[in-house]
């Protein structure tokens, strides 16, 4: 079975004036389907046919960078919808005392995550994940994932490609940084961290 542009989980409106509904229509329905569309037809006919997204990544890591970038890519921006929510979402105890011993404060994390996006080299993603029971702050360049990474569980993503925030906010990143902090789904954070597995794209 092919891989299907998955639906947004709210409506193009939602996470206004963080990111536009404009921004939504180009960045979902063009950048995420091409990503997807080029994943199926790179698959189709061989072995890895049928297999989950995650199984492709993990095959085509230093081997099909071509397939890897696009997979990676599909993967990476399924977990980005989810983890924007169009209202405020409630931080778990467990959530907030993890985020308050590795950062200090949920204030001190959303500064952090703006720090790190805003002086990562060109394009790619900045992560909340947990490692070896702690938060970490992970950054991926261009299309890389920690999908398929061994012992980093991916928990909320950020993406720092220009395509995601310049129709909104130009080439000021930093700007649109402090706007996605205020979107961030908490609920889908935590149950990533309850799950202690990494997010499956759904298939």
């Amino acid at each position: 079975m092919a891989f299907e542009l998955i639906d947004l989980p709210y409506d193009d409106t939602a996470l206004e004036p963080a990111v536009s509904a404009r921004t939504l229509s180009y960045h979902h329905g063009k950048h995420h389907k091409a990503y997807i569309d080029k994943t199926n037809a790179a698959i189709e006919g061989t072995d890895l046919a049928g297999k989950s997204l995650e199984d492709v990544i993990a095959a085509a890591r230093g081997s099909n960078q071509g397939l890897f970038n696009n997979a990676a890519q599909s993967w990476n921006h399924g977990f980005y919808w989810h983890s924007m929510a169009a209202s405020e979402t409630s931080i778990s105890d467990e959530l907030k005392s993890m985020i308050e011993a590795a950062f200090g404060s949920v204030a001190d994390l959303k500064a952090k995550l703006k720090e790190r996006g805003t002086g990562h080299f060109a394009s790619g993603w900045v992560w909340l994940a947990e490692k070896d029971g702690k938060l970490t702050i992970e950054e991926t360049h261009d299309g890389d994932t920690l999908a398929d990474m061994d012992g980093v569980n991916p928990l909320l993503v950020i993406d720092l490609w220009e395509h995601a925030y310049y129709l909104d906010h130009q080439n000021a990143r930093p700007e649109y940084l402090e706007a996605v902090n205020g979107k961030l789904n908490w609920s889908f954070a935590h149950d990533n961290l309850s799950r202690g597995s990494t997010w499956k794209y759904p298939s």
